[in-house]
């Protein structure tokens, strides 16, 4: 360590004092912070997609029986619900939230499952010779790199056919 003058530390220099964070630790907390990401982000996205899909069913399921009956502003309460229901599903369709809340959910329990495998030394982690920290770190890093791939492919696919409708 180089110092300037009493008590400076030029930057850069080591800490000494610095604990070793052992990489098993870093790799493990990575895991259930990227496991309970993906958790509240399925959550979320099925609540907005169910929360979407009930109000679309309860003004289409309005729309025949308020067609029946005569009342003031009849033609534009059931002229609502139908653009209603359009711009509930545009909204769907175009922000994938389905697809999103089913990919996150298969992710989180991916990370989940390798965690396990690891800790109990099962599966790839039980072969002679692995190093089964960098052996847990690739996992997860691969697991996350093809939920990324496919969440590029489903954004990809709600532009298409957003187009395609145009």
């Amino acid at each position: 360590m180089t110092r300037t003058a009493p008590g400076h530390v030029i930057l850069g220099s080591p800490m000494p004092d610095a604990p070793e964070i052992p990489s098993e630790k870093i790799t493990l907390d990575r895991l259930d912070e990227q496991a309970d990401w993906y958790s509240r982000k399925s959550k979320r996205a099925q609540r907005i997609y169910k929360s979407f899909k009930v109000v679309e069913i309860v003004a289409a399921a309005l729309i025949p029986f308020l067609a029946g009956r005569k009342f003031d502003y009849h033609d534009g309460v059931i002229g609502g619900l139908g653009v209603l229901i359009t711009i509930l599903e545009g909204i769907l369709q175009l922000n994938q939230y389905q697809q999103i809340w089913t990919m996150y959910r298969a992710t989180s329990e991916a990370l989940t499952h390798e965690k396990y495998l690891y800790l109990a030394k099962a599966g790839p982690y039980a072969v002679a010779g692995v190093n089964p920290p960098v052996l847990l770190a690739e996992r997860i890093e691969t697991i996350m790199s093809q939920e990324n791939t496919r969440w590029v492919s489903v954004q990809e696919q709600g532009g298409r056919s957003k187009d395609a409708k145009s």
